[in-house]
């Protein structure tokens, strides 16, 4: 039982820790190795001994409490475990950040794992376990430069260092898997199972997984029994070693044959039971049971690998397995998106695995999403040009796009690579039908002697084609040919032969032949078999039609009721029967063959067109459109609803334009009504009949009392949830419109569309945008006719409509007096795509008749460049009136910035000069004071002279002692007086002349920018031919007062003021001083200060 010993501090004596059982709880081992300040190995060893118990808290516990700062500061000098501690983290945190499949707490890890290796790298730089750590780490968030740098610091000290050897043929092995280039692969693979083999001949001892880099190495390499071998070696070793279970049931499963498919599958269960997690073994478990059809299992299993593994293409294999599963259960949806969630995982590589793209082409082939199947099996193409499937599924998208040319092509391809491709064949022959009768003809001849050829069963729909071939070509020998080879055996070879004909059927009778079907039922009653299997019935109908072709009728109507006798519901034979009849002129006994036709489906739009050209051969024009109208809005036979049908064919016929008049018109609309109010007699719930009657009422221009109609046939609609009658509300729009309402016309047009169509009736969308056309919105008439064409992209007229309204509000927008660049530019877009559609147009009208005047789409295109040109001048003049306006906002905005900053320049002056004028006055009277002092000093000494000192002089000499000597004391005070001044007058000129200086360059620079930003705004207004006079003035008068400025200064620099000037008259004079300017403020304000240091001097 191991264990370990913690010494106890100033003592002999320890602890012992059995490491088999150690605590649940760490901190009673943590207060003892902190207690007795025991050595970090024995931290570590405590710690990994948790790990390997799969206590992973109490482990990381031990660790973070072993590099704390307090753990770093009393270990200081311990530097080796420190770093030993520090990197476990580390490795700890890479291991969690490479298994994590969040992003973030991967990051997380990440993050923490790299200031762990940061952190031992400043105890130790050269430690090389440390960047060992960071190489790892570097390769679990895949960054191979990186890593390989690391691996490559250890090793250039030490060569033979086996965990850098590990390392770096780790590395070599991934850039050997990312490396595009097969010959470069193969470098990195030699180059990785050198480093293996390096690290193993280092260390013999070393752990299994070593053998299982170079057998992959080896399979990568093509040497797959020196592969095998290795693997095995693991399992000799290791014997669960998942990893080379996995590898060997790979290589086993890759022979193809069925004992290796065994033993594959049963080393695939083994690494499933040791470890269930594994999802390589988890893939190749789903993709067998796929084939097992235990699809239950497949979506467990996937579900499951996907859980748990970060590797792109594993779980792009574990995709498509979960797709392919889905798709073999016709859950096309769910198929698709697992396919595309495949095709994401590799979509940066999908050479590694291509069968996700063609499995999400099939199923969006499926689904009817032609482009994007065809991108799919594109991308198929693009790694494997020659694979056939895909050929035919591209041909196939391309016939469904109508891109023949395209598909034919593809076919051809196909056909080329694969001669012997029955499938390819037979879709270029179908393909060639419309475009090259004999090259179509060829190919299904061709896939017809492959299938005989093979011993295969010729359908029948391909001899039907080939037949169908040969009657439009005129080869009706060969035709007849082919479509009995069709055939085969069956009743109708006894009408072939004459056998069974129409010769016993008296004359008499003659005009119902057509209709009769006795002649089966005699067969039948005398025991002879009358069978006809479904799919040979189209080839039976075209039989017949070449022996119509071939003239004999009796033959073909035999083999049409033959089609009828089994299958009463197939209208087609009803309707050659009918032509028969008419090609005899029998025009009763063809409209009761098309009675038939019309009691097996009474709205089958081709008998009632026939039975309209018949009744207008009859000159029957009310009955003619009676068919016509009943082949639209097919009719339930109901009396009430055919008087309602006539009373619409009334109001129609009010409205043809070929017989247009206004007495026909005023005689139909009041026929209309009068059915109308018939049925209302008879029914007065009856909602239609009075939709009707409000109709003809609008018609005659009785609006208020038809939206009165409408209103009311609306509310009682509304109320019932059986009634959906959206005539009536666009009626009632339409009485809206004609009385100039457009915006109640646009909102019931609207809620018409979203009640009842869902926003998809074009015709409801059209009157939209007629009401908004009428208001002059053209914008939104555009909109409207977008949203019809997007519905009805053949209808030309919509998109006839959509130009007009984009060059009406072209024309609107450029009429206007004021229009900004913005709306000139989007009429320029306007008129462009105007003259686009109408381009289109007249060359469709080349081509086909749509109903469009070509001279009169011309005019438009014409008319609408013509505006093009005149839009192009009026937007270089709105562009040029909006820079203008620009440049006027800029001029505007610098000058309420000058005025802002002058406004604030002057309150400042005020206030310093209000504060100046307030620091002269308490000046002035300090100077006073000190005067006054000054004199009672001088008054003090010179009382104090000795009268005994004066000597005795004469009169005149007295008087002119006494003059002398006032002379010389007033020249003595005012000595003293010019000493102090001059004193003062220099300092004050000094600080003068520095605060000149510092103002004249705040000046000078100020002047400058003024200067820049005038002449800045001034070249804006010349560019935009805007002068302004003033500027120069400004300029002009700001540079005069800046030198009317300076003469100020130097003049009261020269000016000295009088010696015998009173002391009080100072005052005024700093006050006018200090009102001249701010420059001069400044500078009476220091000489005060000077004056004042001078007195305390």
């Amino acid at each position: 039982m191991a264990s370990v010993y913690i010494p106890v501090q100033n003592s002999e004596e320890e602890v012992r820790v059995a490491l088999d059982q150690l605590p649940r709880d760490a901190t009673d081992i943590l207060d003892i190795l902190k207690a007795e300040q025991a050595p970090l190995d024995l931290w570590l060893i405590i710690a990994r001994e948790y790990f390997k118990q799969g206590k992973i808290e109490q482990f990381r516990q031990i660790l973070e409490e072993g590099s704390s700062p307090e753990i770093d500061e009393y270990y200081a000098d311990v530097k080796y475990e420190r770093i030993a501690i520090l990197n476990a983290l580390g490795a700890y945190h890479t291991y969690l950040g490479k298994i994590e499949t969040r992003q973030r707490e991967k990051d997380e890890h990440f993050i923490l794992a790299t200031q762990y290796y940061n952190r031992a790298s400043r105890i130790d730089k050269l430690e090389p376990s440390t960047w060992i750590g960071k190489g790892q780490l570097c390769v679990a968030k895949g960054e191979i430069e990186q890593a390989f740098n690391s691996f490559k610091i250890v090793l250039g000290d030490n060569p033979n260092n086996v965990p850098a050897l590990l390392g770096q043929a780790c590395v070599d092995f991934i850039s050997g898997e990312k490396q595009e280039q097969h010959k470069k692969s193969l470098e990195l693979y030699k180059s990785s199972l050198e480093l293996y083999k390096r690290a193993l001949r280092a260390y013999p001892t070393c752990p299994a997984s070593v053998r299982l880099g170079i057998g992959l190495c080896r399979y990568r390499l093509g040497q797959f029994e020196k592969a095998r071998q290795a693997f095995q070696r693991v399992l000799q070793l290791e014997p669960e070693n998942v990893e080379a279970l996995v590898a060997l049931a790979i290589m086993d499963l890759q022979t193809n044959q069925a004992s290796g498919i065994r033993r594959g599958m049963v080393k695939m269960q083994r690494a499933f039971e040791i470890y269930p997690y594994c999802s390589m073994a988890l893939n190749y478990l789903a993709n067998h049971f796929f084939f097992t059809g235990q699809h239950f299992l497949v979506e467990q299993l996937t579900e499951t690998a996907l859980a748990v593994s970060n590797h792109k293409l594993t779980k792009s294999h574990s995709y498509y397995n979960l797709a392919r599963s889905y798709h073999s259960k016709r859950d096309y949806e769910k198929a698709g998106r697992y396919y595309m969630a495949s095709v994401k995982e590799i979509i940066s590589k999908p050479q590694d695995f291509i069968l996700p793209y063609y499995g999400l082409g099939q199923v969006q082939l499926k689904l009817g999403d032609f482009r994007s199947s065809l991108l799919s099996f594109e991308k198929v193409l693009e790694l494997y040009p020659e694979n056939c499937e895909c050929l035919k599924a591209i041909g196939h998208i391309y016939a469904q796009l109508g891109q023949n040319d395209k598909a034919i092509e593809t076919f051809r391809k196909a056909t080329r690579i694969d001669p012997k491709d029955c499938q390819a064949l037979l879709e270029l022959g179908e393909l060639l039908i419309s475009s090259d009768a004999g090259a179509a003809l060829d190919a299904l001849k061709t896939a017809r002697s492959l299938l005989k050829r093979g011993s295969e069963d010729v359908p029948v729909e391909l001899l039907n084609c080939i037949g169908v071939l040969y009657f439009e070509r005129g080869e009706f020998e060969m035709a007849e040919q082919t479509f009995k080879d069709a055939l085969g055996e069956g009743i109708w070879l006894s009408v072939m032969d004459g056998r069974i004909s129409s010769s016993n059927i008296d004359s008499s009778v003659y005009s119902v032949q057509y209709r009769d079907l006795s002649i089966f039922l005699h067969l039948e009653e005398d025991g002879v078999p009358v069978e006809l299997p479904w799919d040979k019935v189209t080839t039976l109908f075209n039989y017949a039609r070449l022996l119509e072709e071939l003239h004999d009728a009796e033959k073909a109507s035999i083999l049409y009721r033959l089609i009828l006798f089994k299958y009463p519901d197939y209208i087609d034979a009803y309707l050659r029967l009918a032509a028969m009849a008419k090609a005899r002129n029998n025009i009763q006994l063809s409209i009761e063959l098309i009675g038939d036709a019309l009691k097996v489906d009474d709205k089958c739009p081709n008998a009632l067109s026939m039975l309209g050209n018949l009744e207008l051969k009859s000159d029957d024009w009310v009955k003619a459109k009676d068919s016509f109208r009943a082949a639209k809005d097919a009719t339930d036979g109901k009396d009430s609803y055919a008087t309602l049908l006539l009373g619409n064919w009334n109001y129609f016929a009010a409205l043809r334009s070929e017989k247009k008049g206004p007495k026909l018109e005023a005689t139909h609309l009041e026929k209309a009504k009068e059915l109308y109010t018939s049925v209302l007699i008879l029914h007065p719930g009856n909602m239609y009949a009075a939709n009707g009657a409000g109709v003809v009422l609008a018609e005659k221009g009785q609006f208020d009392v038809s939206k009165d109609i409408f209103t009311q046939v609306q509310e009682a609609a509304s109320g019932s949830i059986f009634v959906q009658m959206p005539d009536v509300w666009v009626n009632l729009a339409h009485i809206y419109f004609a009385q100039g309402h457009f915006a109640l016309a646009m909102k019931m047009y609207q809620n018409c569309l979203r009640k009842f169509y869902y926003n998809t009736d074009t015709q409801v969308l059209l009157y939209l945008a007629r009401t908004h056309y009428e208001a002059e919105q053209w914008q939104d008439c555009k909109k409207a006719l977008l949203r019809a064409i997007h519905l009805a992209p053949s209808n030309y007229t919509l998109r006839f409509d959509a130009g007009v309204a984009m060059q009406k509000f072209s024309m609107s927008t450029l009429q206007k007096t004021k229009r900004t660049a913005d709306e000139v530019r989007s009429t320029v877009t306007e008129l462009k795509n105007a003259v686009r559609v109408f381009s289109q147009l007249s060359a469709a009208s080349t081509y086909h008749s749509h109903g469009f005047d070509e001279k009169k789409i011309d005019t438009h295109v014409e008319y609408c460049k013509h505006l093009l040109d005149a839009a192009k001048v009026h937007c270089e003049a709105a562009e040029r009136e909006e820079q203008q306006n620009r440049q006027r906002l800029e001029v505007a905005r610098q000058v309420s910035l000058a005025e802002e900053a002058r406004r604030k320049a002057d309150e400042q002056r005020k206030f310093q000069m209000e504060r100046r004028k307030q620091e002269d006055e308490l000046k002035q009277v300090m100077q006073q004071e000190q005067h006054f002092e000054r004199i009672k000093e001088q008054w003090k000494t010179s009382s104090n002279t000795p009268s005994g000192k004066r000597r005795e002089r004469p009169q005149n000499e007295d008087e002119d002692g006494i003059i002398g000597e006032r002379k010389r004391r007033k020249g003595g005070k005012r000595r003293k007086k010019d000493k102090k001044k001059m004193l003062y007058e220099e300092e004050e000129a000094d600080m003068e002349d520095e605060h000149e200086e510092v103002e004249e360059e705040e000046a000078n620079m100020m002047h400058d920018h003024e200067d820049d930003e005038v002449e800045k705004t001034q070249g804006h207004l010349l560019a935009a031919g805007l002068e302004d006079s003033d500027v120069e003035d400004d300029m002009g008068a700001r540079s005069s007062a800046i030198n009317r400025k300076r003469r100020a200064w130097s003049e009261s620099d020269d000016d000295d003021e009088p010696l015998e000037r009173p002391l009080q008259s100072s005052a005024p004079g700093y006050k006018d001083n200090s009102a001249e300017s701010e420059d001069e403020m400044i500078g009476v304000k220091r000489r005060a200060g000077t004056a004042d240091e001078d007195e305390d001097d």
